[in-house]
C-alpha cells in the first residue's frame, strides 16, 4: 500500500541534538510518611491520622462511604498520599 505523501516522525532525541537542548534525567523518591503521632496526610481525597506508636502504627480514616479504615504506612505509599488536601 503506497501513499502519496510520506511522513517522518523525528524522535525526542533528533529534536534535541539539532536544537542543543540536553534532556536531564530526574529520579524522584517517594518521600517518607511523617511519624509524628497524630500527623496528618491525604490519599484519594481523604485525611488519614497515625495513631500508635513504633510497633504498629496504623493510618486512621474513613473510605468513601464514611466507615472506618486503617491503612499501614506500606499501603498508602502504594495508594499514593500528600500532606494537603
Amino acid at each position: 500500500m503506497s501513499t502519496d505523501t510520506d511522513t517522518e516522525i523525528e524522535s525526542d532525541s533528533d529534536l534535541n541534538r539539532r536544537s542543543g537542548a540536553g534532556v536531564a534525567t530526574v529520579t524522584c523518591r517517594p518521600a517518607a510518611l511523617p511519624t509524628a503521632p497524630c500527623s496528618v496526610v491525604w490519599s484519594r481525597g481523604h485525611a488519614y491520622v497515625l495513631e500508635g506508636f513504633l510497633g504498629r502504627a496504623r493510618w486512621v480514616g474513613v473510605d468513601d462511604r464514611g466507615r472506618p479504615q486503617s491503612l499501614s504506612g506500606a499501603d498508602l505509599q502504594r495508594r499514593g498520599w500528600s500532606t494537603t488536601r
